[in-house]
């Protein structure tokens, strides 16, 4: 099958599988879309050129990487469901020289785009959907980690976005996993080759060529920078320039690029990119981890990731693109950094074959010549070879050309080897002073110090400060507490340390009255101060609404202690109306006075009171100035006023103290006698006009 071959069109592979069209084409292998015949479902087929096909050891290691990738199941991981090999003579390869196997491999069909269709459409991400893409990916890598496999090449085009049943929202997918292989082993690769993508290796893949997790880890966390920021953070005309700054510099804060991400989430990205692997989360799943963390501690909610706008469009079925190795890697020389290919490019780890047309593009796929590499050409030893190189043949010299240039040429060829040895040697020399500690420094003790003379002693320690308060009950503000990391810890040249600066006492917010108390509390609490409530505390107010604020204490702008609390006073609402005064008013006066005030009178009983007449209200039940209840009960005076009998006669005194309810007792002669007509009163007791009990007895004397 060459790379114009349409042969396998129509053609089913192992009697089961369907090839129908064509879905991309790496160096090695090309993806059809297919269909299961047997379970009537659509399927990507890698199929495996047939060139190497027939190579025995090429399907071994194929085969190797079905069962590894085979090994995850997992809904953020493409999954592969088959692998096999296709041949006239049956399932075994063909012999060399035949050419007719094939081995393929059927996976997942995703129908969509990839992580880079998205930004290409959309430019740098949202915060909220960068998150809620590196979470899958995250998801994704644990699940291998846990397995004991490493991906190897975690970049925007081996993350899939397709499209999740009728919603519009997108399902985030891993895919070529064909690099995996089982950590154990991580070690035993090739010192001669480097596995991966450059824009994407992490440094052990450019000094030792060996990965493991954290590698992972380093290229997730380039990922994210990338989704923040619309750029990857090492750019370069060539590759080498690329890998070496892997090695050499430290990855910037997105927020240098796109102001406004929070510096969690910078801290974040410089974690996961750190260029020490034990300085990085130990693996996918801790990384995920401190992402979930920091999206709780910003409050930041998933968001819908959305299908690329061009796989919407056009309806494209996206699969990872295929390299030009079985192992979807770039591979390069690892003794030789020089020999690493263009930025995003990819060549076999084999001696390279006869070239063919690649994909244009910083992202194809091309097998590196040695002159590509940037490796010095081979000096030329023979007339023809350097004629092959361009140059003309050299004249034969004559006696005295020969006498005149021999010693000139010679002196500067030694010259020139006397330069490269130099160069050489320093170079040398330099590595290993910066691999054996030429690029750590020590953490200065800067707790103590003002901002300014800590930021000072950072940078002249070679390292980057950045800045983060807090409070303090004792460390004056504007002084530095610690830093982060802490003094006397060895980090790399140019790392950043957070210098944690005291930002004073906590003291008692300002909470105005009538702020709802779940305010009132969080504002406390973000003082670093304890709320309480105290039902003692709470009062009337007609100012304040029932249910809010009404008073702190301590007083707002109280210097406090971490820790303090703070007592919250609820406002009861506007005070209760006092029962009225309505002692001495009629029954009829009282009640409409009660009325008017809101209460609800009735008359509880009568009783006696020398000063207050008969009729007229003695005392309420509450009585007047109390609150709280809504029935008032009303006592009236049952007291009886003795009239005046004083000169009348006898019989028009006794019937006058009768109907004011109260007994004569006659003193004289006459009662005695029989004659009250005759008989007048000239002497009472009670006097007239004292008030007293009903019933009560009046005496009174007579004459005669």
């Amino acid at each position: 099958m060459t790379r114009t071959d349409t042969s396998l069109i129509g053609a089913l592979l192992d009697r089961r599988y369907r090839v129908d069209s064509l879905l991309a084409r790496g160096g090695m292998s090309a993806v059809y879309r297919g269909v299961d015949t047997r379970l009537d479902r659509p399927v990507a087929i890698k199929v495996m050129d047939r060139q190497f096909a027939d190579d025995r050891s090429f399907v071994e290691r194929f085969e190797r990487e079905a069962r590894s990738a085979a090994r995850l199941h997992h809904p953020h991981v493409v999954a592969v469901h088959d692998q096999g090999v296709d041949s006239p003579g049956g399932s075994e390869p063909a012999p060399d020289g035949e050419g007719s196997s094939r081995a393929f491999l059927i996976m997942e069909l995703v129908d969509g785009g990839t992580l880079r269709d998205l930004m290409d459409d959309q430019g740098p991400l949202d915060l909220h959907l960068a998150l809620s893409v590196i979470e899958p990916v995250l998801a994704a890598l644990s699940a291998a980690h846990a397995a004991g496999l490493v991906h190897r090449d975690v970049k925007p085009e081996n993350v899939l976005i397709g499209r999740s049943g009728g919603t519009g929202s997108g399902v985030v997918k891993v895919g070529d996993f064909g690099l995996v292989r089982a950590m154990a082993s991580a070690g035993t690769t090739s010192s001669s080759v480097i596995l991966g993508t450059v824009a994407y290796l992490s440094p052990e893949q450019v000094t030792t060529g060996s990965t493991g997790a954290r590698g992972d880890v380093y290229s997730a966390g380039i990922l994210l920078y990338e989704m923040l920021t619309g750029q990857a953070p090492y750019t370069g005309d060539t590759a080498i320039s690329v890998a070496y700054r892997h090695v050499n510099d430290d990855v910037p804060a997105p927020s240098t690029v796109r102001p406004g991400i929070p510096p969690a989430v910078d801290s974040l990205v410089l974690r996961a990119t750190r260029r020490d692997p034990q300085s990085r989360p130990a693996d996918a799943a801790a990384f995920l981890a401190e992402v979930n963390r920091i999206r709780t501690e910003l409050g930041i909610e998933p968001v819908p990731v959305p299908v690329p706008a061009a796989a919407e469009a056009q309806t494209v079925t996206a699969v990872p693109a295929m390299p030009a190795d079985p192992e979807a890697t770039t591979v390069t020389p690892a003794v030789a950094p020089v020999a690493i290919p263009d930025a995003e490019r990819t060549v076999p780890a084999f001696a390279p074959v006869a070239r063919r047309p690649e994909q244009p593009g910083p992202r194809g796929t091309m097998a590196l010549s040695r002159a590509e590499a940037g490796l010095p050409p081979a000096e030329p030893t023979a007339p023809a070879q350097r004629a092959q190189q361009g140059g003309a043949p050299p004249q034969p010299p004559t006696k005295n050309t020969r006498s005149a240039d021999q010693p000139r040429r010679s002196n500067r060829w030694i010259a020139l080897w006397v330069v490269v040895g130099l160069l050489l040697v320093g170079g040398i020399g330099t590595g290993i002073w910066w691999f054996n500690g030429g690029r750590w420094v020590t953490v200065p003790d800067v707790a103590g110090l003002q901002e300014s003379a800590a930021e000072t002693a950072i940078r002249e320690a070679q390292l980057v400060p950045t800045i983060s308060r807090e409070r303090h009950n004792s460390a004056p503000i504007g002084t530095v507490i610690r830093s982060d990391p802490g003094t006397g810890a060895e980090v790399l040249i140019d790392e950043a340390v957070t210098l944690v600066v005291s930002a004073g006492r906590p003291t008692v917010p300002a909470v105005e009255p009538g702020t709802p108390p779940e305010q009132a509390e969080q504002a406390i609490r973000e003082a670093q101060l304890e709320p309480r409530r105290d039902p003692n505390a709470d009062a009337f107010s007609a100012d304040v609404p029932e249910g809010t604020v009404l008073s702190l204490s301590p007083n707002p702008g109280t210097p406090a202690n971490i820790g303090d609390s703070v007592t919250i006073g609820l406002s009861k609402g506007p005070p209760p109306t006092p029962v009225p005064d309505v002692t001495g008013q009629s029954k009829d006066d009282a009640f409409k006075a009660l009325t008017d005030a809101g209460f609800e009178p009735f008359e509880a009983g009568a009783e006696f009171s020398e000063d207050v007449p008969a009729g007229s209200v003695i005392r309420t039940d509450p009585g007047a100035g109390t609150t709280g209840e809504q029935r008032v009960g009303v006592y009236l005076s049952n007291a009886v006023e003795v009239p005046m009998v004083l000169g009348r006669s006898l019989e028009d005194a006794v019937k006058i103290l009768g109907e004011a309810g109260l007994e004569p007792d006659v003193k004289g002669g006459g009662e005695g006698r029989g004659n009250r007509r005759f008989s007048f009163v000239v002497d009472q007791d009670p006097s007239p006009g004292t008030k007293v009990k009903q019933g009560s007895k009046v005496k009174i004397r007579t004459i005669p």
